[in-house]
């Protein structure tokens, strides 16, 4: 039976809260409501059809206790540094009481919280820290490469550029096509929808590049083309190590760099610029070159701000820029890139 879920995204849906969208647009779960208060309080029919386009339909509520029954409380909007915002612990607590477990994507583990965990044993209830790696990671040994099997790594120009859903869409057009394809989820989002992966922002700094490659050599033993879910940015003065350990340890052969029109800085350090982005891809073929070399096949760009006419302007000057085809993988098909990337 497909799991019932609630998706908490506070003062965040849709914009803010990109592992609601995700889950909403590729999860295999029933999406009973999404819990936003100020949309709630401002329109109580407000629904997530008057947002998004192409995903799950659902009302929008204030509070857990006005959603349908449901298995679980997906936390959906994760901000900067991952901590519990004390505001949601009302919606936490009656979810559990209701007997439904939660599934957290938070540096905070739900887990870890006294209070929580009680809460959750005497109802029966799972918490799913879905940022809580393995405890037997290790170095890489640098063998991604010597793997029979095509590997596609998604890189950005900064973080939520569209990296986890490019690679998603990405993987679902090469299995259109008949291609024995594998999604390998290394952040919170791609795991909820995969059911597995390891979050590779929460790794040991000298087991991150080993963790990606632990996840090519299990599913390369299955399938011919491996889409790796990217994090990040090599720009970004807080996350560029993640970017770098994910890049090394899949030892990609090609890779798609995402970027979102209009976007001139990095998201919250906005005193940092995004230099060109043929620049960046640059800087990606630079710093995979002594390790192994690969090279920017094609680009991802997210139009969401642009009217038609605008966004497939937007879409030809990106290709320019990069000099690589590119599409918006939501609004166009990933698909056209695959023979670029295979």
């Amino acid at each position: 039976m497909t799991k019932r879920v609630a998706l908490l995204a506070h003062e965040g849906f849709p914009d803010r809260a990109k592992t609601a969208v995700g889950v909403l647009r590729y999860a295999d779960y029933d999406v009973v409501a999404v819990l936003d208060r100020e949309i709630a309080e401002a329109d109580p029919d407000a629904r997530v059809a008057d947002y998004l386009d192409g995903v799950q339909d659902a009302p929008i509520v204030g509070r857990t206790d006005e959603a349908p029954e449901f298995d679980a409380l997906v936390i959906g909007i994760a901000p900067i540094g991952g901590g519990l915002d004390e505001s949601w612990r009302p919606d936490i607590e009656a979810a559990l009481d209701r007997g439904a477990d939660v599934i957290s994507g938070l540096h905070y583990f739900l887990s870890e919280d006294a209070d929580l965990a009680r809460r959750a044993e005497a109802n029966g209830c799972d918490l799913w820290d879905v940022r809580n790696p393995p405890s037997d990671l290790t170095v890489a040994e640098g063998v991604a490469r010597e793997l029979d099997a095509r590997i596609v790594l998604t890189v950005g120009t900064d973080c939520s550029t569209g990296k986890m859903t490019t690679t998603r869409e990405l993987y679902e057009a090469a299995r259109e096509q008949g291609i024995d394809a594998a999604f390998i989820p290394t952040g919170q989002t791609g795991i909820m929808i995969e059911n597995w992966g390891i979050p590779i922002d929460r790794t040991v700094s000298d087991f991150t590049a080993g963790a990606v490659e632990r996840m090519c050599v299990e599913r390369a033993a299955e399938a011919d083309v491996l889409f790796v879910e990217g994090q990040g940015s090599i720009i970004h003065p807080a996350y560029s190590a993640v970017t770098c350990g994910i890049l090394h340890g899949a030892q990609p052969d090609a890779l798609v760099m995402c970027h979102e029109a209009g976007r001139e800085a990095i998201h919250g350090y906005e005193e940092y610029p995004i230099p060109d982005p043929a620049h960046v891809a640059g800087l990606y073929e630079q710093l995979a070159e002594p390790v192994a070399p690969t090279e920017v096949v094609g680009g991802a760009l997210n139009t969401r701000s642009l009217g038609d006419g605008e966004a497939r302007r937007a879409i030809q000057a990106y290709a320019e820029t990069i000099d690589a085809p590119a599409v918006d993988p939501v609004r166009g098909d990933a698909g056209d890139l695959l023979e670029s990337i295979l």
